[in-house]
């Protein structure tokens, strides 16, 4: 039976007592904690580790807590990654910064170590809920992203890390400035948008997601493209792929005798040809096929 990994936390604190007295109760609870005496030693570590959880100190000399965590944030792979802000800071308005900067919690000091245990164990079930989520969208072929009204990526699934990694950085700017211009109402989605540097896009924007960010879905666009792909994947003529693509639209004999200008008897004939070739025989099953194929492409 394989072990069960223990799950990594970063502690990032100026103060070498807190770091030791933490450090000793995490792993005495049974997780893997790393230390950074400082954020930028805790963002250099971040460029060759990720961790399940991050514990950060608000008040550190050179970069704060609440810059070291706007820049944790920029990060795509850091999105669901809960930071947890550990500090004497009492105000409100500290409370509120913190988490306006991307953490998900507050515990204050003096530390109670069972409150920060309670704490930790409740936000790392939480991001395991959504890497799970994730992780099932991504199964799915989903490519959904997360936006603000700036356009900054919030968070996104797999999926497309997988695509937007594959883009250059001007691509990506153009992407942002698209998602911006959507919530702004500058364009209408689904708009397929040709990006410098890269085949043509597809972003739909879905619905908002808290106060300030929107679920877009984005896909490689195929207009124009369909009849091509379908007679490449299934073997057909061109005349055969146009008329699997009109099924595959819920279109009848009729229609596509009137769409494609030929008779309805030939038409039936490259139908008969479209169920040998793929193997079916019915045209219900025949779109299914197309639609999947369709699908595919586009992810």
């Amino acid at each position: 039976m394989t072990a069960r990994r223990a799950p990594t936390i970063l502690l990032v604190d100026d103060d070498p007592d807190t770091r030791t007295l933490v450090g000793e109760f995490l792993i005495g609870e049974s997780y893997a904690p790393r230390m950074a005496a400082s954020g930028e030693e805790a963002l250099d570590i971040l460029d060759t580790w990720s961790p399940d959880l991050i514990l950060l100190d608000a008040v550190m000399p050179g970069l704060d807590g609440f810059a070291t965590c706007r820049a944790i944030k920029r990060r795509d792979a850091m999105a669901t990654v809960p930071i947890i802000f550990m500090t004497g800071l009492s105000d409100s308005g500290h409370v509120v910064e913190g988490l306006s900067a991307g953490g998900v919690d507050y515990v204050p000091k003096p530390l109670s170590l069972d409150v920060l245990l309670a704490r930790i164990r409740v936000h790392l079930a939480m991001a395991q809920a959504t890497r799970s989520a994730l992780t099932a969208l991504d199964r799915a072929g989903a490519c959904l992203l997360a936006a603000d009204a700036s356009g900054a990526i919030g968070w996104m699934t797999p999926a497309t890390q997988r695509l937007i990694d594959a883009l250059d950085l001007p691509t990506v700017a153009a992407l942002r400035q698209a998602c911006a211009d959507a919530v702004a109402g500058v364009i209408r989605t689904p708009a397929t948008i040709a990006f410098p540097g890269a085949r043509a896009l597809e972003l739909m924007m879905l619905e908002p997601l808290g106060e300030d960010e929107t679920l877009f879905r984005l896909e490689r666009s195929i207009a124009g493209r369909e009849t091509d792909l379908l007679q490449e994947a299934f073997r057909l003529t061109p005349r055969e792929a146009d008329v699997l693509l009109w099924i595959s639209r819920g279109k009848s004999n009729k229609d596509m005798s009137e769409i494609l200008n030929i008779s309805a008897r030939t038409v039936n004939k490259h139908l008969e040809q479209v169920f040998i070739k793929l193997g079916v025989e019915n045209r219900a099953s025949a779109a299914a096929l197309a639609t999947r194929e369709l699908l595919v492409t586009r992810t």
